[in-house]
């Protein structure tokens, strides 16, 4: 299955799925960290945490496949 980073990345979802995933996330029985789940690195899920959506939109779409 591929993660929320991944399909974003793809240009296959929009940035604001992220809400859905972090609530399957909650609801799921998945033993991995909810930044495992989404596929996000260390310094995403700071920027994430620390700043917020914008700063990891921004780290993500410079990664983006145009």
């Amino acid at each position: 299955m591929e993660t929320y980073k991944e399909r974003y990345l793809a240009g296959e979802i929009e940035f604001e799925e992220i809400d859905d995933y972090s609530y399957e996330w909650g609801i799921s029985d998945d033993e991995r960290t909810l930044a495992q789940y989404l596929g996000l690195n260390a310094e995403e899920e700071n920027a994430w945490v620390s700043i917020g959506e914008e700063a990891l939109k921004e780290l993500l779409d410079n990664q983006r496949k145009k």
